[in-house]
This record gives structure tokens, sequence and C-alpha cells, in this order.
């Protein structure tokens, strides 16, 4: 009997698979930002990411080179300090928290429709916030005003999620539903302060929702993840996460909080600010060595194995090195009478610590989301030690004796590679959130 060369082969009736869809539609459509909280929270965070890292660069340019031509209706300051603290980070939280969250409490996730409009909100109202800074300050208060109410509607969105739990574990999610709280009044003391135009105060509240609100968030979920991660990659590393940790660095950041408001209230002007700048500083280095030694706890060294855990556990020892930092400002500050160390602290914390896990757990997220591996590539790990260049050129523009008379462009030159950085990161990252998938899975 003769077979025949070929058998003619009939499509299988119905639709096609998802790896069959995948491999037909590799194109970038904005409906595809709609299939899972992570994507959409993302892409809307990178926008303003972008957006207020390229526009602090160009503030930068403009004061070094003296061009007096820009126009400012809000102090850029004020305007660099809320943005980047309220700005993209919640909407990267949001990302997380409605992919992760509903997990942690045993509860259906949001379809990603029910998070458009919060986030949208959120993300139009910091460009427009950025716009108005250059424009006039009733665009800029509009703005503020409604990524305020983004955020609020993001947070009662949350807390509904909380409301319906039956998990008996929701400490980690009930410190951030607390710490969403937080942030949302810090927003609405911001536009009260900006309203009556008090800039101080202003700033304050921008202080307040870093710590009593990113912070937390921060360290929360670095409490839940880290050591989990850690121990996933690297079987021989146990996890070790008592509460009392969660509770040392929630402490630690309402220290903070509560420090910002006692400098506001002028307590060193009253007569024992030298016993306040030593009982402060000396705080912060106790709490700078605890958080050192705990990074070395959570498998620090071992992490350096793998580039992806090391993206986190680096980021976490920024944290710890932040608090040396500002510990050691303070005696320095009272053994020559005058601020040696200026904003370096602060920015070893926000673009050491926070911007490097957000890199970190980002990229991390992105990866298991799309299909990909779960690997640090050569990409990723570029960006990250670029970041780290621009961490080192940030705290090195406050010691002006280390570059003569170059000093003044040492601060132009942090902003200009953290904004190449964030926009190449963007740039690619953004490119996977409108994508299906890479191996065809939903989500």
């Amino acid at each position: 009997m003769t077979l025949p060369s070929s058998i003619p082969v009939r499509p299988v009736a119905g639709k096609p698979s998802p790896e069959a869809v995948a491999l037909m539609d590799k194109r970038w459509r904005w409906r595809y930002l709609m299939l899972a909280p992570h994507r959409l929270g993302f892409f809307l965070a990178m926008v303003v990411l972008v957006a207020s890292g390229g526009w602090w660069a160009l503030v930068q340019l403009a004061r070094s080179t003296g061009w007096d031509g820009v126009y400012y209706a809000l102090s850029p300051t004020t305007v660099h300090a809320a943005v980047m603290v309220m700005g993209f980070i919640p909407l990267f939280f949001a990302g997380f928290l409605f992919t992760a969250g509903p997990k942690w409490l045993g509860v259906e996730p949001l379809p990603p429709r029910n998070l458009l409009a919060p986030l949208a909100a959120q993300a139009a109202g910091w460009l427009l916030w950025l716009v108005g800074a250059h424009w006039r300050i009733g665009a800029a208060l509009a703005g503020l005003a409604l990524a305020g109410a983004g955020l609020a509607w993001m947070t009662a969105l949350f807390a509904g999620r909380l409301r319906i739990s039956r998990v008996e574990d929701q400490l980690h999610a009930r410190v951030i539903a607390a710490a969403c709280l937080v942030g949302c009044l810090c927003l609405a003391g911001l536009w009260l302060s900006l309203a009556v135009g008090t800039q101080a105060l202003a700033r304050a509240f921008v202080y307040t929702g870093l710590w009593g609100f990113v912070v937390v968030v921060y360290v929360t979920v670095a409490h839940r993840m880290i050591p989990f991660f850690t121990s996933s990659a690297l079987p021989l590393v146990q996890v070790w996460r008592p509460s009392w940790v969660l509770w040392f660095m929630l402490a630690a950041a309402l220290m903070q909080a509560a420090a910002t408001w006692i400098e506001r209230a002028n307590v060193p002007l009253q007569g024992w600010g030298p016993p306040w700048t030593l009982v402060l500083g000396t705080l912060q280095l106790l709490v700078g060595g605890v958080l050192v030694w705990l990074a070395g706890v959570w498998g620090l060294v071992q992490s350096l194995k793998n580039r992806l855990l090391a993206m986190l556990h680096i980021g976490f020892l920024w944290l710890g090195l932040s608090f040396l930092l500002a510990g050691s400002s303070h005696w320095l500050a009272w053994r020559y009478g005058m601020p040696v160390l200026g904003l370096a602290p602060l920015h070893a914390l926000t673009m050491g610590c926070l911007a490097s896990l957000m890199l970190a757990m980002v990229t991390r997220v992105s990866c298991g989301h799309s299909g990909r591996a779960l690997v640090a590539d050569r990409i990723a790990w570029g960006l990250f030690w670029m970041l780290q260049m621009a961490v080192a050129l940030r705290i090195a523009a406050e010691l002006p004796g280390l570059f003569g008379v170059a000093w003044a462009w040492v601060l132009p030159a942090a902003a200009c590679l953290w904004a190449v950085t964030m926009g190449l990161w963007g740039a690619r990252l953004g490119c996977w959130y409108g994508c299906l998938r890479a191996d065809g899975r939903p989500g």
C-alpha cells in the first residue's frame, strides 16, 4: 500500500492558543496595558518618572549655565521634592499592590479597568504639576488636587480588598493601607500650604510623606519580600523576618517624620539645640548600624552571586547607610557649628535606597509577568550601576572641596545621569507593558 506524499491538514476549529496569539501579534498596543494591574500602574509611573527626571535635568543645566529665561510659578526645589516623593512612586506601589496584594489577602484581584481612573488621575495630575510650575500656580494646584484625588481613590480600592479579606496574617497589608492614608493627608497638607504661600510648611508635608508614607511602604514590603526572594534563590539562606524587625523599621521612619515637625517648630532655637542634635544624631547612628547588620543577616554577601537579588540587597543596604550619614551629619554639625553633609543623607535614602529597590523590584515583577526569565541581564545590571554612579555624584555634590572649580557641574551631571538612566529603563520596560507576554500566557 502506497501512502500519499502529503496529507492536507485542516485547521482546528476554535480560537488560537495564547502562544499562537503571542506569535501573531508582537506590536505594542494601548489596550494591552489593561491586561494586568502591573502593566497600567508601572507604565503610568514610568511616564511620570521619565518626565520629572528630564525636567529636573533641564532645571539644573539652566541654573549652571546662568540662563535666566525660565519662569517659575513655584519654587523648583519644592516642585522637584513633591514629584520625586509623591509622584511616580505611588503609581509603582499601585502596580505592585494590586498584583501581589490580592495574593497576600486571599481575595480576587481587581480588574485593571477599575484602576484606570485613579491611576490616570495621578499621572495626569503630576504632569500638570510640572507644567504649572512654569505657567501659573493655579494650574500646579489643580494638578496636585487631581493627583491627591487619584491617590485617595487608589487607597480606598486597596482598603476595600483588605476589608473583604479573611486571611489571618494581614499585618503588612494593614500597615501599607495606613501609610497610604498618611500619604493622602500629606498631599492635602501640601496643597493647603502652597495655597496660602507657606513654602517651609509645604516641604514639611513632603518630608512627612516621604517618611510616613513612602518609606513605611518600602520597609513593609522589604520585610515581607526580601527574605522570601532570598530564600527562594538561595536555599541555604533561611527566611528570617521576625515582627520586631518590622516594628523597628517603622519606628525609625516615624522618628524621622517626628523630627521634621520638631525642627519645623524651631525647637533647636529654644535653648536645647545641641542636645537635640546629638540625641537625634545618636539615634540615627544606632538605627543605621542595626539596618546594616540586618542587611548582612538577610544575605547581602550571598546575594552577590545573583544579580537580580543583589540589586535588592544593595538597595536595602543604602537605607542603613542613609541613617549613618544622617547621624554623622548631626554630629559633625555640632562639632563644627555648621552643616557639613547637607542633603547627602536625604539622597542616599531617595536615590540610593528607594530608587535602587524600585529598579530591582519593578524589573523583577516585569520580567516574571512578561514571560521572561527572572534574571538581571546585562542591560538591567548596567542601568543599576549607572544609578549607583548618579547616587555617588549626588552625594559628592554636597562636598565642594572634592571638585574645586568643577563643583558647579557635579549636581547637573548627577541629574542628567539620573534622567538618562531612568529614560532608558522606562523606555525598555514601557515596551514590555504594551505587548503580549513572550510566553503567550495571559496577564
